[in-house]
This record gives C-alpha cells, sequence and structure tokens, in this order.
C-alpha cells in the first residue's frame, strides 16, 4: 500500500528589496553633473574677461576677474535698485499668493456653497487664456485708470492671486484635510476660521512651500510684463540684465556676471525652504 504524496509547501515568497545599484548612481551623477554644469560655467563665464570666453579650446576653470566683473555691473548699472525692486514685488507676490490659494483651495475643497463647481470651472478656465492677450487691457488699467506705470503696486495687483495657484492648493487640500477631522473640530465648537488656523494651515504647510517656491521664481524671473510696464529708472533685475545684453558689442561676461548675482537671492530661497519643498513634492508623488 502505498502513501498519497503529500502536497509541496510552497516557500513564503521572500520580499525583494528595491537597491540602487551602481549603475544608478552612475546615471544620477551624470545627471546631477549635467544639470550643475551651466550653472559652474556661468561662475566661469563670470570670472574671466569676455576675450577669454571665446577662446577655443574653451576654458573651464574660473579666473580671478570675479570680483571685478560684479563691481563693473553696479558701476554700468542700477542693478542694486533692481534688486530690490525685485526682491519687494516677487515677496509681496509670494506672499499673496500663498495667502489667497490656500484659502480659496480651503474653500473650494471643504466648503459646500451655491455655485461651487461653475465658479470653479471658471477660475481654472483663466489659466487657458494666452497671457499675451491680456497685456493690452491690463496696461491701460495699470496706466490710465489708476495711474500706476512704472510703479511697483503694477506688477503686484495684477500677479497678486492665480487661478493656477488656487487649483494646486485645492487639489492638495482635498486629501490632506480629512473631512472627519473638521467634522470633529466643528463637534467641538471650533468656527471655519479656528479650522483653518488650528487644522488646515499646518496641514498645508508642505504644499505651501512648494507654492511659495515656484511663485517667487515665476516673479523674479518675469521679464514681459515688466517690459512693459516699468522703465529703466525704475527696474526690476531682468529688465537690468537685458540692459547688459543691450548694445552693439556685448560683454557676454558681464551679462553672465549679472545672471550670477541674479540667480543668488532664488538660490538662497531654495536653500531655507528646500527641506520644506522636498518633503511637499514627495507627499504630492506618494498620494499621486
Amino acid at each position: 500500500m502505498t502513501t498519497p504524496a503529500l502536497p509541496r509547501r510552497r516557500r513564503p515568497r521572500t520580499v525583494r528589496q528595491l537597491t540602487a545599484g551602481r549603475g544608478v548612481y552612475v546615471v544620477l551623477g551624470a545627471a546631477v553633473l549635467l544639470s550643475l554644469f551651466p550653472l559652474y560655467w556661468t561662475l566661469v563665464a563670470a570670472s574671466r574677461t569676455n576675450t577669454e570666453i571665446h577662446q577655443m579650446p574653451p576654458v573651464l576653470l574660473p579666473g580671478g576677474r570675479l570680483w571685478h566683473n560684479i563691481t563693473q555691473v553696479f558701476v554700468q548699472t542700477d542693478l542694486r535698485l533692481a534688486m530690490i525692486n525685485s526682491l519687494i514685488v516677487a515677496s509681496t507676490v509670494t506672499a499673496s499668493v500663498v495667502l489667497t490659494s490656500t484659502l480659496g483651495g480651503f474653500a473650494f475643497a471643504k466648503l459646500r456653497f451655491r455655485g461651487r463647481n461653475p465658479l470653479l470651472a471658471s477660475v481654472v478656465a483663466t489659466m487657458m487664456v494666452p497671457t499675451q492677450l491680456g497685456i493690452i487691457p491690463l496696461y491701460i488699467m495699470m496706466a490710465n485708470w489708476f495711474h500706476w506705470a512704472d510703479h511697483l503696486q503694477a506688477l503686484i495687483v495684477p500677479a497678486a492671486a492665480n487661478a493656477f495657484g488656487l487649483f494646486f492648493m485645492r487639489q492638495y487640500l482635498i486629501g490632506a484635510v480629512p473631512d472627519e477631522l473638521l467634522d470633529a473640530g466643528r463637534m467641538d465648537g471650533c468656527t471655519t476660521r479656528g479650522l483653518v488656523w488650528h487644522v488646515v494651515l499646518p496641514a498645508a504647510r508642505p504644499a505651501m512651500s512648494v507654492l511659495g517656491m515656484l511663485t517667487f521664481m515665476a516673479a523674479w524671473n518675469d521679464f514681459y510684463w515688466p517690459k512693459v510696464v516699468m522703465t529703466q529708472q525704475n527696474p526690476t533685475v531682468q529688465l537690468t540684465l537685458s540692459e547688459l545684453a543691450s548694445g552693439y558689442i556685448k560683454d557676454y561676461s558681464l551679462v553672465l556676471t549679472g545672471a550670477l548675482v541674479a540667480s543668488a537671492p532664488v538660490l538662497v530661497a531654495f536653500l531655507l525652504m528646500g527641506r520644506q519643498i522636498i518633503d511637499g513634492i514627495m507627499q504630492g508623488a506618494t498620494k499621486g
């Protein structure tokens, strides 16, 4: 009599851990070097003369004229005033956009009111309108109605709120703030203003950092609208850089020196908010 064969017990599958091999590190290292090379070469060009940066083979090491070129940029242009103006505009626009987008995003994400969906659709639809289409009406309003031409208000007020920021915060707050948490807060007697202060703002901090960084960079690098409404007597950074690049004979070493100096505030802002920005991007990636 033969005993029936027992079924084989399956070995539990071992969980394969994803580990980065040498190839991944090589690819990532090459990507980082390629990303940083334009900034490094800007530093090289800013520390050389205009003749040296045009010679072949190209120079790849920094020279000794960096401080001389920085001094010449500030002597030949009003870069100090331009940086102050850009810092005022970018900081004010960033604070305004983050605040209005967070409050508006919370209203569209968690509050119930009549006409919410059509109103949200109309806000999103404004993102489809090209910027160039509204330049002339906007200039007429700023110059003739408010007499703000060549004033910083003309740069701040039109950019104080935007549809992208509002939609971005609305999408984030839908998942970041559970409805049960808001209901519990209301049952404890917390008002809507209290919920915003104690629940919404702490939960939205990573997304607010990401939106703040994107808004600051956009306001700092904006060239088209300042070129229309501002003059060289009251410039922004981008207008001053365009002045350096004008003329029959262009000194590219000074142009790149100005670009290097103009990049410093953006790099400082990224270093100050880097951790919050990375956390916000990672949370958005895992939720997506």
